[in-house]
């Protein structure tokens, strides 16, 4: 991953769900599953205050104490939980909570991380099951009647040989499993994040395999809207200061970003810190040099952006950053469809901990 681009890093290289487990080194970290089971990467979100056996679950999950007493209570909510996005109930951070109920760190990293909703990653090549791990946690969403946010991350030469490298093997085997990826998706509203990185970092390939790279992301997109009408699908827009507007509405042009058939927009910032104002700025201007339909729009992650970008460009665990506006499809903002939380908090870019793997020191920095 190039210091410009996005952190976005994938655990491991086999199916599976990354859980959260005390690894004997101390309750600060957590770490895949040691069956090797690594590559479902879930962001969480969980509904708040609902009668729904998720919701009941999660709250006797996290007891909360005073310091004096002992006893339970409710704290008091720095951002309210979005009441239309889906929280997965599997996650590192909820692992992590139900495995500490009594670190002084719980309370925090409870009500200000895992409460929020945030987005299921997909980054194993695993066709024989994508299609019914997508659908476990679209038919979860759609039980509870909210929004659920994917990411399918497997596109040939991902990341470019860098720490999140990985994907298919060839462009052929990735259309099979965007074909079963779209087979899970349902028939109910759910947001997808497709391929982070993979059009702001794709000058790392050439001329040929660009092409290849785009033509398979604009079917990605077909396949996915034509499974699930209520899909809405968005390209990568990397962000603020990576790439200049016009070049990147150029390049998300050829990847199919500006048909209605295979997008609804753009995202961007994902996994990265720049703040939210310079993220709206920079998004329009994209939008507005992409063309294309009047309702393409674009969304930020927002998960860990609240104090903004480092100056010295630094992207990996960098210090001093705090967590950003909760997530809402309601921004308020002409052409901004959602702030959403793509890159869970305290999920370590490689430097704080292990890449993809919880580490609560990291969650509460960002957090308190």
């Amino acid at each position: 991953m190039v210091v410009a681009a996005s952190v976005v890093v994938a655990v491991g290289t086999v199916t599976g769900m990354i859980r959260a487990l005390d690894d004997g080194s101390g309750a600060d970290s957590a770490r895949p599953d040691a069956t090797g089971a690594t590559l479902l990467v879930p962001l969480p979100e969980v509904p708040s205050a609902s009668n729904s056996p998720s919701a009941k679950a999660s709250s006797s999950a996290r007891p909360k104490r005073t310091t004096t007493t002992g006893t339970t209570r409710k704290p008091q909510r720095t951002a309210a939980v979005s009441p239309r996005l889906y929280r997965h109930p599997e996650s590192q951070v909820l692992d992590w909570i139900r495995d500490h109920p009594d670190d002084p760190r719980t309370e925090v990293i409870a009500d200000r991380i895992a409460d929020q909703p945030a987005a299921v990653w997909f980054a194993d090549f695993t066709p024989s099951t994508i299609t019914s791990r997508v659908r476990a946690v679209t038919s979860g969403a759609a039980a509870q009647g909210r929004v659920p946010v994917v990411v399918p991350y497997a596109i040939p030469d991902r990341d470019c040989g860098g720490a999140s490298e990985g994907g298919a093997g060839d462009f052929a085997a990735y259309d099979d499993w965007i074909d079963n990826f779209a087979a899970g998706l349902g028939s109910h509203a759910v947001v997808v994040i497709l391929e982070p990185d993979s059009i702001a970092q794709a000058d790392c390939l050439d001329d040929t395999q660009r092409a290849e790279r785009f033509e398979a992301l604009a079917r990605a997109g077909r396949v996915l809207k034509a499974a699930d009408p209520q899909a809405r699908v968005y390209y990568d827009a990397g962000h603020s200061d990576w790439n200049p507007a016009g070049q990147q509405a150029a390049l998300l042009k050829q990847a199919g970003a500006a048909s209605p058939e295979s997008s609804d927009g753009i995202f961007s910032n994902v996994s990265n810190f720049h703040t939210t104002s310079a993220e709206i700025a920079y998004d329009r201007q994209v939008l507005d040099a992409l063309g294309g339909p009047a309702g393409l729009g674009a969304v930020i992650d927002t998960s860990r952006n609240g104090n903004g970008a480092p100056a010295d460009g630094q992207w990996c665990d960098p210090a001093g950053r705090k967590i950003g506006r909760a997530p809402t499809l309601n921004t308020g903002e002409a052409r901004i469809d959602g702030y959403l939380w793509v890159k869970l908090p305290g999920e370590s870019d490689g430097c704080k901990g292990a890449a993809g793997t919880f580490t609560a020191s990291y969650a509460y920095d960002l957090a308190r």
